[in-house]
């Protein structure tokens, strides 16, 4: 455990930001699973609610500094990379 109070501090805020992360994670998490499971499902398009609800959490989760923004940009772009699939088949 820390011993002084800059160090005492400094693990009071990372443990908020773990736990804040965590959720992020956790909805982000769901959103992508519903939307691959209607991706296999057949009934995702680019535009359906699935699709742009996980968009929405991936570019939450970057702003916000859980994820990294080009890993975010990566996973949107295979997500609708697989909706665009689907479509045109």
């Amino acid at each position: 455990m820390a011993n002084h109070k800059s160090a005492k501090k400094r693990h009071l805020q990372s443990e908020k930001q773990r736990v804040r992360n965590r959720a992020i994670k956790s909805i982000l998490a769901g959103k992508i699973k519903k939307a691959r499971a209607a991706i296999s499902n057949k009934t995702a398009t680019p535009n359906s609610e699935e699709i742009r609800s996980a968009q929405t959490e991936l570019a939450i989760a970057a702003r916000k500094g859980v994820l990294n923004k080009k890993t975010a940009a990566r996973r949107t772009s295979r997500l609708m990379k697989q909706a665009a699939k689907l479509q045109s088949a």
